[in-house]
């Protein structure tokens, strides 16, 4: 099994932390050519090509991800 990359995540201004209810989504970008993508409530983590997460990040900012539409 190859050694899982030792990523640094970091969680949004915008997430209030509550210990009683972890419910942040956190993001590590330090491991070259790849962002991983972390539950701060499980810990289950999912990684992305730079290229995948670049399309994500368009997609989302033109609402294409919005629930509410």
């Amino acid at each position: 099994m190859p050694n899982q990359p030792d990523f640094e995540f970091r969680t949004a201004a915008a997430c209030t932390y509550d210990n009683n209810n972890p419910r942040c989504v956190e993001v590590a970008t330090n491991v070259p050519g790849t962002v991983a993508v972390r539950s701060s409530g499980t810990g289950r983590t999912v990684e992305f090509t730079t290229g995948e997460w670049t399309d994500f990040l368009a997609g989302a900012k033109l609402g294409e991800f919005d629930v509410t539409a």
